[in-house]
């Protein structure tokens, strides 16, 4: 497929905060990277469990260079990047931030509270929420049931709003998501696996618990510009233009195995760590 957005598409993006981009990837890459995901034992090795406030869990594994296996051919390969690069408000390279296989198990995988990315990732420091982007890749069918991922339409364009501790996670403010409710759509983003759902760092997202008996499983590539300097991150990947992979990679190219990559450690992160006025659980982002 074409991976040159349209001007309507790009306009979509600015107004509205998403762009569905269906089947940006085919049934055999999918296919390839869902059964990398489930018989790569470093992903089960590096799995975060977090509490929803009901007490379920959801599983992540999120690392932040992307390298020659499966999913670093995905998220450097020329599609993504061709993709995401009209949609950063800068002309400087693009760069990955980290990704994330969120694994949402059947029936008791946990929801996300509604929240940004953004109101985790200014702990971070970065200057420019315009110039952070993620992109979500459906590995199996996404749909209400099993807790899809729900935006409030337009909310990218209220700015930042505060983010305050709730379970093992980090919510916004639920006097603003309501406000924004009464005022904007909720959509739902049902995905069919290949399908891409790509959101800006600032648009108010949340997800259900799984309470079907299938899984909900998706991979999450977060980009920045090289221009967005982040003033209290630790690792490096965030500054280092992206080597891009021809798109073939996926399927012709050997792949290596995940357990050497950088994944995230709580206890190594500094927007992890309780400080003297607040108390922060969070994992940079979720869905």
């Amino acid at each position: 497929m074409s991976t040159t957005l349209t001007p309507q598409q790009i306009e979509s993006y600015h107004q509205n905060g998403y762009l569905v981009m269906k089947k940006f990837f085919s049934d055999a890459e999918v296919k390839k990277m869902y059964e990398t995901a489930l018989e790569d034992d470093a992903m089960r090795k590096n799995a975060l469990d977090l509490n929803d406030q009901s007490g379920k869990k959801t599983k992540l594994s999120l690392w932040f260079t992307p390298g020659n296996d499966v999913f670093g051919y995905m998220t450097r390969s020329q599609r993504m990047i061709h993709a995401i690069k009209p949609l950063l408000d800068s002309d400087a390279p693009v760069c990955h931030f980290h990704s994330k296989l969120m694994q949402k198990e059947p029936r008791v995988g946990g929801a996300w509270e509604w929240h940004q990315d953004y109101g985790y990732w200014y702990k971070n420091q970065f200057m420019f929420p315009d110039q952070l982007i993620s992109v979500m890749v459906a590995l199996t069918e996404a749909n209400k049931a099993n807790g899809c991922l729900q935006v409030i339409k337009g909310s990218h364009k209220l700015g930042r709003v505060n983010h305050g501790f709730a379970g093992e996670q980090v919510g916004a403010d639920m006097v603003m998501v309501e406000n924004a409710l009464k005022s904007m759509p909720l959509v739902y983003c049902e995905l069919e696996p290949g399908d891409a759902l790509i959101f800006h760092s600032n648009i108010l997202h949340r997800s259900e618990a799984n309470l079907s008996d299938r899984p909900r499983w998706s991979i999450i590539s977060c980009y920045c510009s090289q221009s967005n300097l982040a003033y209290n991150e630790t690792s490096t990947s965030w500054k280092v233009p992206v080597d891009v992979v021809p798109d073939e990679a996926i399927l012709t190219w050997e792949a290596e195995s995940l357990s050497n990559a950088d994944f995230l450690r709580k206890e190594n992160d500094p927007a992890l760590k309780e400080t003297g006025w607040e108390k922060e659980v969070t994992v940079k982002g979720n869905a």
